[in-house]
């Protein structure tokens, strides 16, 4: 799901609206928009976004996402280094970067419920991807609380 701007796969671009039904995407709410802004302040290192997309994807304990680049925002947002943020809930990825689209040669680190990861400036064009969702790992008070159904859900915001 989008919000803010829609992210059209098949064209590789984002757009106001769905092309299956000319909906437009919803937009992203304040409280979102904070969380990102905050997380993004304590990377110094890295420009401050004024998010204006967010990918929201759920992956089921059999989900992954193959090694690709988060390159299809504005030139001016990649050649700032703008960061994407990514924010994870629920059950704990196997997240992998790294230069090239080797999956054997990417690092590989857990992304639990409720870790930020920062991408931006120089970093901003690795390769990135989760190469599987561990089960049953999510928080205990998460699943109570929220009735969280197993799986992952990843916030990513970008600036257009």
């Amino acid at each position: 799901m989008s919000l803010g701007k829609n992210w059209d796969p098949t064209a590789r671009s984002y757009g106001p609206t769905r092309p299956f039904d000319g909906a437009q995407a919803p937009t992203i709410p304040d409280a979102f928009k904070m969380i990102a802004q905050t997380a993004n302040s304590t990377a110094s290192e890295f420009p401050q976004i004024n998010p204006d997309i967010c990918i929201v994807n759920y992956y089921t304990n059999s989900g992954k996402l193959g090694l690709h680049q988060d390159k299809d925002e504005s030139e001016s947002s990649l050649t700032k280094g703008l960061p994407f943020i990514s924010i994870s809930i629920g059950d704990t990825a196997e997240f992998m970067f790294g230069d090239t689209r080797d999956k054997d040669q990417a690092t590989k680190i857990n992304l639990e419920s409720g870790d930020v990861l920062i991408l931006g400036g120089e970093s901003r064009l690795l390769f990135h991807g989760v190469s599987h969702v561990k089960t049953n790992t999510a928080p205990s008070w998460l699943k109570e609380e929220t009735g969280i159904r197993p799986g992952r859900i990843n916030l990513t915001f970008r600036q257009y």
